[in-house]
């Protein structure tokens, strides 16, 4: 069997639900051959990933994902392969931005309150290792019987523009680009199609790439045969390499699977090795 990896997982300093080092069991479980962790906005489970990997065959990858903005679409940017030297940096980063963030679910939580909507604080904290966002108030939401699953309560009470949910102002795309090519780290953009159209990404790669951009994912879940092979073409097109993971979470999404997502994903070992050709003194 050709070696698999997967590029794009969550763990329980974010919104996933398994912990750093059960991933590490999981993806040996799976049999992976490289795992990275992409937490959001943040690097605080990566001692515990990168601990875990020493004692594993999987090859233990630190990296994260940023929330970005670009001409009002929410654009996910992947670093890979940060030196541990540079970990603080990601949160000193970050740190404003995250601070908007909190204030923005604080306010969310409150416009719920007011509607009737019981969620609080402290029961979203208290699903997460880190700061608590959007994820952990809809499974708060979805634990109290008011939706249905996570998914039904991002598409109604958590979607922007139905009055509870007001987004805080996001880093730009580039900058974060440009930030992670500064600390010798690999810049991908995770699932291009999920909020960029064809067009819209024809516009945007040219520019992401003056910034630095190394690849785009073109291997992930939510990709149809027909998006995967129109983002083979994009990373083609641009002269991007290639990168892909199944954006795994645990129990916040249980149809979707470390290393296989819902039974279609397939990340060659290869796109791990000809990304880490773009990391400068990762090892």
């Amino acid at each position: 069997m050709n070696k698999r990896c997967d590029l794009h997982c969550h763990s329980s300093f974010s919104d996933g639900s398994s912990s750093p080092k059960e991933l590490v069991k999981l993806a040996e479980a799976q049999g992976l051959s490289a795992l990275a962790l992409t937490d959001h906005n943040t690097s605080a489970g990566l001692k515990e990933f990168m601990e875990a990997g020493k004692n594993s065959e999987v090859i233990t990858v630190p990296g994260c994902e940023f929330t970005t903005e670009w001409n009002g679409k929410e654009i996910h940017v992947v670093g890979l392969f940060f030196q541990e030297k540079y970990w603080k940096e990601i949160e000193d980063f970050l740190e404003l931005s995250n601070i908007a963030k909190i204030n923005s679910n604080l306010q969310l939580i409150a416009n719920l309150n007011k509607a009737g909507y019981q969620v609080s604080e402290e029961e979203a904290a208290a699903l997460t290792k880190g700061d608590f966002n959007r994820s952990h108030i809809a499974r708060v939401l979805m634990n109290k019987g008011y939706v249905k699953s996570v998914q039904e309560a991002f598409e109604t009470l958590l979607k922007e523009g139905k009055g509870f949910y007001f987004p805080a102002k996001r880093i730009s795309p580039m900058a974060v680009i440009r930030f992670i090519k500064v600390f010798g780290a690999a810049a991908i953009i995770a699932h291009p199609f999920l909020n960029l159209s064809l067009s819209e990404l024809r516009e945007f790669l040219p520019l992401a790439k003056e910034a630095g951009l190394d690849a785009i994912e073109t291997r992930y879940t939510e990709f149809d045969e027909e998006t995967t092979r129109m983002a083979i073409a994009l990373a083609e097109e641009f002269k991007l390499k290639q990168s892909g993971g199944s954006d795994f979470h645990g129990t916040a999404k249980p149809d979707i699977f470390l290393g296989s997502g819902r039974g279609n994903l397939h990340v060659p070992f290869e796109f791990y090795e000809e990304l880490l050709k773009c990391a400068e003194f990762y090892l």
